[in-house]
């Protein structure tokens, strides 16, 4: 028995999660990542030396490289996908989509159902936020009957505006200020509102422990990160550097973070970072890991790679970080990769030819969700996958 019941929502995109059951297989602004597989003439496409060195496995989404990952499944079709996170029991995900095709002009929150068996149920994806504005970055309460997300729809019920690229075509992230976190439960009822202040208020994730919450705001005239109590109170400053801090997950304890940063120190990038920031946008293209107490001391940088390194996750021993990256590349692919809390044995994860972004383990440590353009068929399309984790 479903522990949701679905919203009578057109949901066309997902629709063949219910119809084939067939084995086919991070806190960002957007579902969008910043290089789109569109942007590339060989999307979706394993060709060149990519076809001879990551050849797929018997099942066509899982590569022979990828030792760390079996019985991958496919559990959306379609549209932009990402940022599947998992319930506290281990078997529901909930993330963010956008598909105009399916009728979902903008980012909006789904949940859906894991089987046992780590493959897609039956029961169809339900939207739980109300498909007003913009949302990003749901998480789910402790108890699995509610889900935190931020939405825009306080201040602007239609979809906000894409900005364009920047200078010399570089990506950027919209920093809405209309984004404020919200509680609802899975039938897409508000039950309550976390933040009220101006500015962007969003990227909200929970300890494992379930007793707090970090979150990313710009309440200080910076993007920094915060914790809280789960009703929003007890609001405690984290980070206090000039630079994007975001994206932060809990250490399995609960008593560390990780997340991403983008910290500008010529006095070239200080001057774009806050010109940009005053236009409530910033640019994710310099982004480096960081790790540190919750309560702000013992702060220290993880990685120094170069390019984008972000959407981080603790691996379920405490001593590892998944992430995404494109040091490798400088564009493409973005590919998921291990490392150690000291900087150390950085070892790939995926090996998909475009994007490879997000994972997250489930809180039992047996399976990795995680964001692909893999079996994309050539197309724009970012999909949830879910593998089971082997050390």
């Amino acid at each position: 028995m479903s522990k949701f019941a679905p919203m009578k929502i057109h949901v066309s995109f997902l629709l063949p999660v219910i119809l084939s059951g067939i084995l086919v297989t991070s806190c960002s602004e957007s579902t969008e990542n910043p290089h789109k597989s569109g942007d590339n003439p060989h999307a979706g496409s394993h060709h060149g030396e990519d076809a001879e060195v990551n050849k797929l496995s018997v099942d066509g989404v899982t590569y022979e490289k990828e030792v760390h990952l079996s019985n991958m499944h496919q559990f959306t079709f379609g549209g932009d996908n990402a940022e599947a996170y998992w319930s506290f029991d281990s078997q529901t995900l909930v993330f963010q989509t956008a598909n105009p095709k399916g009728g979902i002009q903008c980012d909006q929150i789904f949940v859906m159902e894991v089987d046992a068996d780590g493959t897609p149920s039956e029961t169809p994806p339900s939207r739980v936020s109300n498909g007003l504005g913009r949302t990003t970055c749901a998480y789910f309460m402790p108890g699995d009957t509610t889900v935190v997300f931020a939405s825009t729809h306080l201040g602007d019920e239609e979809c906000p505006p894409v900005p364009e690229r920047g200078a010399e075509g570089r990506y950027v992230w919209p920093i809405y200020p209309h984004y404020d976190i919200f509680e609802t439960d899975l039938q897409g009822n508000v039950v309550n509102q976390l933040t009220d202040l101006p500015g962007y208020d969003a990227e909200a994730t929970l300890s494992p422990q379930g007793d707090k919450m970090v979150f990313t705001s710009t309440r200080s005239g910076d993007l920094e990160l915060y914790t809280c109590d789960l009703d929003g109170g007890n609001v405690f400053q984290v980070t206090n550097e000039l630079g994007y801090d975001g994206g932060a997950f809990f250490s399995p304890d609960g008593e560390w973070l990780v997340w991403r940063s983008s910290r500008p120190k010529t006095p070239e990038a200080v001057s774009k970072y806050k010109e940009l920031l005053a236009n409530d946008l910033v640019e994710p293209t310099d982004m480096e890991l960081f790790v540190g107490r919750v309560d702000g001391t013992e702060i220290r940088q993880v990685t120094d790679l170069g390019g984008a390194n972000w959407a981080p996750y603790f691996h379920p021993d405490g001593e590892k970080i998944l992430f995404s990256s494109n040091h490798h590349t400088g564009g493409f692919p973005f590919n998921i990769f291990m490392i150690n809390i000291d900087g150390t044995g950085l070892k790939q994860v995926s090996f998909d030819s475009e994007f490879d972004s997000f994972p997250m383990f489930s809180p039992d440590g047996k399976r990795l969700a995680f964001s692909s353009n893999r079996n994309n068929g050539r197309t724009r399309n970012t999909n949830v996958f879910v593998a089971d984790w082997n050390d």
